[in-house]
C-alpha cells in the first residue's frame, strides 16, 4: 500500500496518529483513515464497528464544545492489537471537562459520552496544559491505567 495523507501506511506500524483539519469533515475524514487502517489490519468487523461509533462521539463532542488545537487540527491516534482498539481525540479543551451527562428525555444531544461509555470497554480523560484528551478501548482493556 501507499503512504497515506497523514503520513502512514494502512496497516503498518504500531500506532498511527493523524491531525485532521477542525471542521464539519473532521469525523467523516477520521471514520474513513481509522477505518481503512484497521480493515488492514484484520481486526475483527464488530470491533471496528463499534471504534467507528466510539470515534464518531468523540469528534463530535470535541467540536461541540471544546476548541481546535494551535494548529487548527483535532489530533486522533489509535492502536490496534488482538482486536483491541485503543483511541484518543486530542483538541484544545473548552469551558468544561468532558464527562458523561443525563440529558433531558427530549433533549437533541447530550448522550455522546454515554454512548462512549456504554460501548467502551474503559474511557477516560486527560487534561494536559491545555490539551484535552478523550481515550477509549474497544474490545477488551487498554494498556493503560484508568484515570
Amino acid at each position: 500500500m501507499d503512504v497515506d495523507e497523514y503520513g502512514g501506511i494502512p496497516g503498518q506500524g504500531l500506532v498511527r496518529t493523524a491531525r485532521i483539519p477542525w471542521g464539519v469533515e473532521a469525523g467523516a475524514e477520521a471514520r474513513r483513515v481509522v477505518v481503512t487502517d484497521l480493515e488492514a489490519r484484520d481486526v475483527a468487523e464488530d470491533t471496528i464497528d463499534e471504534a467507528e461509533l466510539v470515534l464518531s462521539e468523540l469528534i463530535a463532542n470535541s467540536l461541540r464544545h471544546a476548541s481546535p488545537l494551535a494548529d487548527g487540527t483535532i489530533r486522533v491516534h489509535w492502536k490496534a492489537k488482538n482486536d483491541v482498539v485503543e483511541l484518543e481525540v486530542s483538541d484544545g479543551g473548552g469551558e468544561t471537562v468532558p464527562s458523561v451527562r443525563r440529558p433531558a428525555p427530549l433533549a437533541p444531544s447530550g448522550r455522546g459520552l454515554r454512548i462512549v461509555r456504554s460501548i467502551a470497554h474503559e474511557w477516560g480523560v486527560v487534561d494536559d496544559r491545555g490539551t484535552v484528551t478523550v481515550w477509549a478501548a474497544i474490545g477488551g482493556p487498554s494498556r493503560r491505567r484508568v484515570t
